[in-house]
């Protein structure tokens, strides 16, 4: 096996790698649904199940429930409403906001997608021979970053550190 210099980096390379991981899964998702014709994207998967499971949300219950940034789910439900796989009504509460669900369009190519994302699910957990292990330690990665993040800890140590 050729030498990896991310790996070689330790600690330092994290970041790289797991941004690495993550666009050798979306660019092989994307030509997959390209092979089967299929005209969503990657990232919509959250958005649909969410969706699916709430039936209406606004965009910011979903940045909360997803733990993403407002303008992030914005441009993605901006992107999927453009392809018509979202519908949005005005909140009879509160005009100011828009109530989302799934489109009818969206619900009849749903048991479709989900034939897709269940070979899908499988083939990713064939990719980690079935080790959910990496699953536990992103849970506390995450929770230990919702504590301090990198940004807090690093000028903590810094402090702490000072001759």
């Amino acid at each position: 096996m050729e030498e990896d210099f991310l790996v070689e980096m330790d600690y330092a390379g994290l970041t790289a790698r797991l941004k690495r991981l993550s666009d050798a899964f979306v660019y092989s998702t994307k030509e997959f649904y390209k092979s089967v014709d299929l005209d969503i994207e990657p990232n919509w998967h959250m958005v649909f199940l969410i969706l699916q499971k709430n039936e209406q949300m606004t965009v910011m219950e979903i940045a909360e429930a997803l733990q993403l940034s407002h303008p992030a789910i914005v441009k993605l439900i901006n992107k999927m409403k453009k392809r018509g796989y979202i519908k949005s009504e005005k909140d009879p509460e509160d005009f100011r906001k828009y109530q989302l669900s799934l489109s009818d369009k969206a619900l009849k190519k749903l048991p479709e997608i989900e034939t897709y994302w269940e070979a899908g699910n499988e083939a990713v957990a064939q990719i980690m021979n079935h080790n959910r292990e990496i699953l536990k330690q992103l849970e506390i990665l995450e929770q230990n970053i919702a504590e301090a993040d990198f940004k807090q800890r690093t000028q903590q140590i810094l402090k702490t550190n000072k001759p």
